[in-house]
């Protein structure tokens, strides 16, 4: 019993550990614990709260969110999501959060989890609410999209500041084209915006989406604030699906030069490798690239195109289809400019009816057809719009609107790259521009008087016109101006007068509005040719006659009038006379313009009238008497260019003015001419369209006096002068030795076609046959012959037997003519070749005796010059050697040196003493005595070894071993020159050795021990020392200079004064030496006389 008291004891105790085990689990479940509270607000009033647990099985599970703010009282909700949706956003203070998790099953007694939280303001997150699409319209043709969306403003109760970004996505899987940035302002209400964006790719080449998300700029917010979530993507769906024809995108661009330009290419399923080939060759510099779109599109890229031709570049894409055949597809490009802004805009009216604009467009566009740009006048002031009617001209019609005289018109040019504009203000009275008048007519009131009407379309009422009217003939052009009113019915008539009779007129009208209001004339109307009717002449004749005295006849001469002295057609002339009181009258063709009438011995007062249609001239009277004079002088008159200058002096006794004739011809006359002048005129110009330069007129001065004509003088002129046609012919009539005469001939009248002025005669010396020299060249002179009435002339200062080149020409003011050329060689001048011998004879004889007389007296010093004294060697103390106490000379041998020593010669005559005749000194190594070195007749040469001089102080160490031995004395015996006895031989070699001054054999003490007495008889035993003093020298040889016994002319060897000397060996030249004389030659000397030595 016990035990299974036991057994149900430990049930019970088992079941209570399990159910408390249990309860402790549900209360403490640390998996479902509330974490990361997060609470996000869309409207900135209540936030939406989520949290997250451990465990993520949510099912059975419900959560209890209870808060305590600082002001309020616990508020709890249960939810069965881990989010509350509606919670106060706390902007102040804080708030205390409890989530605690119930197991469902529970109903709600106890939390198997709970978590505490406290949040303030800075813990919430501000994100505004996902933003939705309203539309999306695109533009197929142009690649553009509006997209449109509402702000959803009404969701705050202020304004906000809001950006927008827009992403632009295409293809799948998509891809981000384009991310734009767009702003607005929330203001309480929702507001729809719009925006608008053209894509680089044509939205038929592959599906393109939109999406959009909002930022709101809430600066009192303390907490996050972040974007809002993508709205859902809009799309606009492309081509690239396979099932569609095939194209190339965009059809028919239009762009602006130098884009960028993106084409693609869409084919169907069974259709593939498409390519761009064929359009490569339109890339411009900058090249072209393509690129895969999707599995049924292409992408073809151009940089920068270029113009296009008018008719556009062709994008052609090709591929391969099913059947194995090529499909090809293609659009065209097109190019160009927007349009420029209106250029030099002008509005004007012609009637006040209607106004008329024009403009030009400016820069082209490049675009034509329905491409080409288009205009439309807009009038802002009355609101109307008119379209330009597209034809070529730019310009438009505007209607004048009634009341309203000031404008302001504004032009548009538009095509499918852009729009410009341009404006104009003004007022129409300012900008009148009336047409030209027309049905012009004229009526005549007499040959000076017509009245000139037409008509001028426009409604010009109460409007001051200007009329211009335009007169001209032949001759002359003027013009009138006159002011009207506006006539009603627009026609206009003015009176001109003053006009010429008989003249034929051409008439013009054109119009402007008067001052204040002028801006400019309008065009002319068209001519109207009017001829005004006949007068009467308004000129008498001028007249003249040619008596003839022989035949006793005179010839009545006059000269046509002109149009404008006719006033008509003349239509006959009549001359009338009267004869012993009768009137004698004759009447001539208008053709003629003279007529003779016979005389007698009678003279007679003739008259000349011409006569048209409307009556007579002025009569013209000439009388035909004629008063002699004595003879007439003839003068020249001054050429002009165009004329001829007559001057005369005046004549108080003419009364009826001066007659000029002359004729054109030479010789007879038969076509008179001649000039009236009045009486106070004395040096008129006589011009003529029939003068001719170069050729000489005649003529004659009148005078005009009350009882007939008295000739004056006569002239001849030219009117332009000329160079003389022909040169003048001459020869030498006279040659001499040192001149030329010359004869010429006069050139004709005909010919000189000028008034000479003289003549240029020019010479030079010359060849016969050569080239002559132009005038004025280098060696030719010229001489001017200024008389007129000389014929001959003489050229003087010549050279004899020279020839000369001579040309002779004449000159007027016109120029020079050619030239006559002439070779004339002179006499020869006997005179002068004698001057020519004598002349150079004399000069030879005057030079001979100068030269004479100047060598007599520089006769000393020419000879000291150039044939000096030869010093004589008995005067020369080289060789004087000292005396010892007796006076005999103290001979010494030559002091010999430790050196390499040189060969001397020494040559031997026959004297009882050795002379040394010559030395040659020579080097030992380099050197020999050549074998015919001497002369075998009279001389024997002795080699003897000699050293030159060696400073004193190097002799007393002489060196010991045997170079001493190379200095050697070779005697040739005097016998092998010159035969003699031996005991000559003896005695010679004996008294030689005992005085000869010269011991070249005795040898130098060779140690520095020897006593002072040995070193002084050395020093007295040597007797030929040229290199001490002169005084220690020794002259008692017979040989020396100083000997009387000597004979010799070459002594002394090695003496100062041995002209047989080869080393000059002069003692060292001391303090008190006299300085040398440079007595040589001197350009100076020669003009001064040296005085005797």
């Amino acid at each position: 019993m016990w035990i299974y008291q036991i057994r149900c004891c430990l049930l019970a105790v088992t079941h209570l550990y399990i159910l408390s085990h249990l309860v402790y689990s549900q209360e403490s479940d640390s998996s479902h614990t509330p974490l990361n509270l997060t609470c996000v607000t869309h409207r900135l009033a209540n936030a939406v709260c989520t949290w997250t647990t451990e465990s993520p099985d949510d099912f059975g599970y419900s959560y209890e969110f209870c808060y305590t703010t600082s002001s309020s009282i616990r508020n709890c909700s249960v939810t069965l999501e881990k989010k509350i949706p509606a919670f106060p956003v706390i902007t102040f203070g804080f708030v205390d959060i409890e989530i605690s998790t119930f197991n469902s099953s529970d109903d709600m007694k106890t939390p198997i989890a709970t978590n505490k939280f406290r949040i303030t303001e800075e813990d919430f997150a501000f994100v505004p609410p996902t933003p939705h699409i309203h539309r999306l319209t695109p533009d197929f043709i142009s690649d553009t999209l509006e997209l449109e969306w509402y702000d959803r403003g009404s969701d705050f109760e202020h304004d906000l500041d809001a950006t927008w970004e827009i992403q632009i996505l295409y293809k799948d899987p998509m891809e981000e084209v384009a991310l734009i940035t767009y702003k607005s302002k929330l203001n309480g209400s929702d507001t729809l915006l719009y925006w608008k964006w053209t894509s680089d790719i044509p939205f038929n080449c592959t599906t393109h989406y939109v999406r959009i998300r909002c930022f709101l700029h809430e600066d009192t917010f303390l907490g996050k604030k972040l974007w809002s979530e993508w709205s859902k993507p809009a799309d606009i769906p492309g081509k690239d699906t396979g099932y569609t024809l095939g194209k190339v995108y965009p059809i028919d661009k239009i762009v602006l030069v130098g884009s960028n330009m993106t084409f693609c290419c869409v084919w169907k399923k069974e259709e593939s490798n498409f390519d761009f080939n064929r359009t490569y060759k339109h890339c411009p510099p900058q090249g072209c690239q393509d690129a895969t779109l999707s599995n049924w599109s292409k992408l073809f890229h151009m940089q920068n195109v270029p113009v296009s031709p008018s008719s556009g570049i062709n994008i052609i894409c090709e591929g391969k289809n099913s059947k194995g055949g090529n499909s090809l597809y293609g659009t065209v490009l097109f190019t160009g400019y927007p349009p420029d802004v209106p250029q030099n805009v002008s509005c004007e009216t012609k009637d006040l009816k209607e106004i008329t604009c024009k403009w030009e467009p400016g820069r082209p566009t490049n675009l034509l057809g329905s491409r080409k740009t288009s205009y439309t006048l807009f009038e802002r002031i009355s609101g109307r719009t008119l379209t330009h009617p597209g034809d070529k001209t730019t310009q438009c019609n505007f209607p004048v609107l009634n009341n309203q005289t000031t404008y302001n018109i504004t032009i548009h040019a538009t095509n499918r790259l852009g729009k410009t504009e341009a404006s104009l203000y003004f007022n129409i009275k300012t900008r009148i521009n009336p047409s030209p008048p027309t049905d012009l007519t004229v009526t005549d009131n007499s040959p000076t008087n017509i009245n000139l009407s037409w008509y001028l379309p426009g409604h010009f009422m109460n409007t001051w016109l200007r009329f211009q009217v335009k007169l001209s003939n032949k001759t002359f052009s003027k013009l009138r101006t006159v002011h009207l009113d506006g006539a009603e019915n627009s026609h206009y008539t003015i009176s001109m007068d003053n006009l010429h009779p008989y003249t034929m007129y051409t008439f013009q009208v054109r119009c402007s509005a008067a001052e204040p209001f002028f801006w400019k004339w309008g065009n002319w109307s068209k001519e109207l040719s009017h001829q005004t009717l006949e007068a009467p002449p308004s000129r008498n004749l001028d007249v003249w006659r040619e008596k003839n005295t022989d035949e006793g006849t005179v010839i009545i001469y006059w000269k046509p009038l002109s149009n404008m002295d006719s006033n008509g057609e003349i239509k006959s002339y009549e001359v009338s006379w009267n004869v012993s009181g009768m009137p004698m009258k004759e009447s001539i063709s208008e053709l003629l313009n003279n007529t003779k009438i016979k005389l007698g011995n009678n003279n007679y007062i003739f008259t000349v009238v011409a006569k048209n249609k409307a009556g007579p001239s002025p009569p013209s009277q000439i009388n035909s008497a004629e008063i002699p004079v004595g003879p007439v002088p003839t003068e020249s008159g001054v050429a002009t260019g165009d004329g001829v200058q007559v001057t005369w002096l005046p004549d108080p006794s003419v009364t009826c003015g001066y007659k000029v004739r002359w004729c054109y011809e030479p010789g007879s006359c038969t076509a008179v001419n001649w000039e009236t002048f009045p009486s106070n005129v004395t040096n008129p110009i006589i011009r003529s369209t029939l003068f001719q330069p170069g050729v000489r007129y005649h003529f004659s001065v009148y005078g005009c006096k009350n009882n007939g004509y008295q000739l004056l003088k006569y002239v001849d002129g030219y009117s332009k002068e000329l160079e003389p046609a022909v040169a003048p012919v001459f020869n030498a009539v006279k040659t001499t030795s040192d001149s030329i005469s010359i004869k010429w001939q006069h050139i004709p009248t005909e010919q000189i076609r000028g008034f000479i002025k003289g003549y240029l005669l020019h010479f030079g010396k010359g060849e016969e046959g050569n080239t002559k020299p132009k005038d004025f060249e280098t060696g030719y002179q010229f001489i001017n012959i200024t008389d007129l009435k000389q014929e001959t002339f003489k050229i003087s200062n010549l050279q004899g037997k020279t020839g000369y080149h001579l040309s002779l020409s004449g000159y007027t003011a016109g120029g020079t003519g050619p030239a006559t050329r002439l070779f004339v060689v002179t006499k020869e001048n006997a005179t002068g070749l004698i001057i020519a011998i004598l002349i150079p004879m004399a000069v030879v004889v005057v030079l001979a005796v100068v030269t004479i007389i100047l060598c007599y007296r520089k006769r000393e010093w020419i000879k000291e010059t150039f044939y000096p004294d030869i010093p004589n060697p008995e005067n020369c103390k080289a060789l004087d050697f000292p005396k010892d106490s007796e006076g005999n000379p103290n001979s010494k041998t030559l002091e010999m040196n430790p050196c390499t020593p040189n060969n001397i010669e020494v040559v031997e005559t026959q004297s009882s003493c050795l002379k040394i005749e010559e030395a040659v000194i020579k080097s030992p190594v380099t050197e020999e005595l050549p074998e015919d070195g001497f002369d075998s007749e009279s001389e024997s040469h002795i080699v003897v070894s000699y050293c030159p001089s060696i400073i004193e102080e190097e002799l007393s160490n002489p060196p010991i071993d045997g170079s001493m031995a190379s200095s050697q004395v070779v005697y040739i015996d005097i016998q092998t020159m010159y035969p003699a006895p031996d005991k000559m031989k003896e005695e010679l070699e004996i008294d030689c050795v005992a005085s000869a001054g010269y011991k070249p054999q005795m040898q130098l003490p060779r140690n520095t021990e020897e006593t002072s007495s040995a070193e002084e008889d050395l020093e007295k035993a040597a007797g030929y020392r040229p290199q001490v003093n002169a005084p220690s020298w020794n002259t008692d040889c017979p040989d020396s200079p100083a000997s009387d016994e000597s004979n010799n002319e070459n002594v002394s060897f090695g003496s100062p004064c041995s002209i047989n000397s080869r080393q000059f060996l002069i003692p060292p030249k001391d303090e008190d030496s006299p300085e040398v004389i440079n007595t040589g030659w001197s350009f100076s000397n020669f003009f001064h006389n040296k005085p005797n030595d």
